[in-house]
């Protein structure tokens, strides 16, 4: 079997961005302590473990909403953005077209679930991680 890599990215309430690497051979007991250790830096404390794995996708498994609330995570944990700049953000770090509409409508869900706040005008939206919800993401490559 071919040796693996799992990354952990954890965002704190301050911005600092701390990182987990792991390679190797990673079995169900090795993915277990690491998320262990992601809970005891506060990673994933209130989630529901049914609705994603305790709140944390893995890259090769997905969805385009997963991907896009993966780049909120990265690239705005604490300012205000737009629809715009996510489009352009997921269009750069994926090299694969999303429309703007698209955008929009996912920004839309995540904040009537309560991932993002949500302020102004219907044609001047803007949108911030809700401090409350945690940030956890793992990615996971193969060799």
């Amino acid at each position: 079997m071919p040796a693996r890599k799992m990354r952990v990215e954890l965002f704190d309430g301050e911005g600092n961005r701390y990182t987990v690497a792991f390679e190797g051979q990673i079995t169900r007991d090795k993915a277990l302590r690491l998320l262990d250790l992601v809970e005891l830096l506060g990673g994933m404390p209130g989630e529901n473990p049914a609705s994603n794995i305790a709140g944390i996708q893995v890259a090769g498994a997905a969805s385009r909403f997963d991907r896009v609330r993966s780049v909120v995570q990265k690239n705005f944990p604490l300012v205000w953005f737009s629809s715009k700049e996510i489009q352009s953000y997921y269009e750069q770090e994926l090299k694969e077209p999303i429309s703007l509409s698209t955008v929009s409508t996912y920004l839309s869900r995540m904040a009537t679930k309560g991932f993002l706040l949500r302020t102004g005008g219907s044609n001047n939206l803007k949108y911030k991680i809700s401090s409350a919800t945690p940030q956890a993401v793992i990615r996971q490559k193969l060799k």
